[in-house]
């Protein structure tokens, strides 16, 4: 995916069912140089059609919004071939696990809820939108922590994907939620390095970013919990 220009607005599309609630985004990124919101949404089907329509850059959705909600909506953004290049960030009240690893399977590149300051909201959709996943390590436990309360991995396709020992490792790393500098210094190679073996892993196991990496990587039973 091609990330946006540096020197260009981020787009902001706004899912939320409470007017006050996006009016209150639109008036913070209004005042942050950088942003432009470009359109709201009240429903997960509007917010679907709005960004068909205005293809933003990110998307902030919200989860409970009546006729559709905000998972279901990511899954259609981001598998829609209209919109290959819109990114959602998951912005609720409800941090539940369930929600967590729903939002992340649907395809979404980050979740944050709504008590988040100011200035973790807006990092956060300038790394989504700068091509990267916004998973904190405590989602990335909560990820860990669901798939070993409901055994989701299915091992038998480890083999399947051509997966090197190397790429491995660093998967697993990326997996317990670590920046590539930090994988480079873990595993005593370059920083290029690092990044070419993710894009290995990517490709391999056709993620979008590193948050559907991380949940493929359990799914084919390459990471386990507690690896």
């Amino acid at each position: 995916m091609t990330s946006p220009d540096t020197d260009a607005e981020i787009r902001v599309l706004l899912a939320d069912d409470h007017a006050l609630i996006r009016e209150s985004f639109r008036a913070l990124l209004e005042a942050e140089p950088g942003f432009r919101p470009v359109g709201e949404a009240g429903t997960g089907t509007d917010a679907v059609r709005q960004a068909r329509r205005l293809r933003p850059d990110v998307v902030l959705m919200d989860v409970r919004m009546p006729e559709m909600d905000g998972i279901e909506a990511t899954r259609r953004i981001c598998a829609d071939a209209e919109t290959p290049a819109v990114r959602v960030l998951i912005l609720t009240t409800f941090d539940l696990d369930e929600y967590v690893y729903a939002a992340l399977r649907a395809g979404a590149s980050g979740f944050q809820v709504k008590d988040a300051t100011a200035a973790d909201l807006l990092a956060g959709i300038r790394v989504i939108a700068g091509g990267d996943a916004l998973l904190a390590p405590r989602i990335t436990r909560r990820l860990i922590a669901t798939f070993a309360r409901q055994g989701l991995a299915d091992p038998a396709l480890s083999d399947s994907v051509g997966v090197t020992e190397r790429e491995r490792e660093v998967l697993i790393l990326v997996a317990r939620g670590l920046s590539n500098t930090e994988i480079s210094r873990n595993l005593y190679i370059t920083l290029g390095t690092v990044k070419t073996h993710i894009g290995h892993l990517l490709a391999k196991l056709a993620a979008r970013d590193r948050a559907q990496l991380v949940v493929a990587a359990y799914e084919a039973g390459l990471v386990v919990p507690g690896s």
